[in-house]
């Protein structure tokens, strides 16, 4: 069984001295590729050195919403240097956090349609983060446009009604494990109706952790807790809903299966 964790964060400080520890875990319990997302400078550095030591780990690189308020031309091309590495797989987590609101609405808004544009203008897709800001993120992405290559809703945590409106504008839907959670019944419902071709699963380790390791520090092996749940809500086998949703993100990210 091959699971495809399309969201985690082995780059931040959590796993400094674990990283190949969290990757021999992963192996055991099914997760055998990974997705880095590098969101500033300092994670987009360490994300790039994961990478260059283990041929299972992909990137994604790019600016997250909380740090729009750096965002500014010499990041711009330090982007678009950083995005050439040849295991870059998508460009984000872009979006919008109205939760911190670190910097103001309009700030966010721009610097998030800057980064859609320039994913178009590398032919990535890209990974959407978005928190108390449902409407809005749906707003700027139907207004700018879902390129060729679409993009991730990542840790989707709205309504199957929710993400069918992203789905229709060309976005795929990323479950973590929110969807394990016992009240989360907005997150399985959309998790048990979405077409299989549109799910993804991933883990944002080490945040999230889902049921059965609830409130505790999340890791990249858990993916499987998440691909069982979703299994288990659409009544098919956890072989099967891995193979899934691995062949979906190897065809998004334009990898060979």
């Amino acid at each position: 069984m091959e699971i495809f964790d399309t969201h985690t964060h082995l780059n931040v400080e959590n796993f400094t001295e674990t990283v190949k520890e969290e990757l021999n875990l992963a192996r055991e319990m099914g997760v055998t590729r990974h997705n880095v997302v590098g969101f500033d400078h300092e994670t987009i550095e360490k994300a790039l050195e994961i990478a260059d030591n283990h041929p299972e780990v992909y990137l994604t690189l790019g600016w997250h919403p909380t740090e729009a308020g750096s965002y500014d031309s010499d990041v711009e091309v330090y982007l678009k240097q950083v995005l050439k590495h040849d295991k870059v797989v998508a460009l984000g987590e872009i979006g919008l956090d109205y939760h911190w609101m670190e910097d103001p609405k309009e700030v966010q808004i721009e610097v998030f349609k800057r980064q859609i544009a320039l994913s178009k203008a590398l032919d990535l897709p890209f990974v959407v983060h978005t928190r108390d800001a449902l409407e809005d993120t749906y707003q700027v992405i139907k207004e700018a446009g879902v390129g060729p290559r679409g993009g991730i809703m990542h840790s989707f945590s709205g309504s199957f009604e929710d993400a069918q409106r992203f789905v229709d504008l060309g976005m795929m839907i990323s479950f973590s494990g929110v969807v394990t959670f016992k009240k989360a019944t907005d997150v399985q419902e959309a998790a048990q109706q979405l077409p299989l071709d549109k799910i993804l699963v991933e883990t944002d380790a080490p945040y999230l952790a889902p049921v059965p390791k609830r409130g505790k520090e999340n890791k990249t092996a858990y993916t499987r807790y998440v691909v069982e749940k979703i299994a288990e809500l659409r009544g098919m086998t956890v072989e099967e809903v891995a193979k899934i949703t691995t062949e979906n993100a190897n065809r998004l990210f334009g990898l060979e299966d």
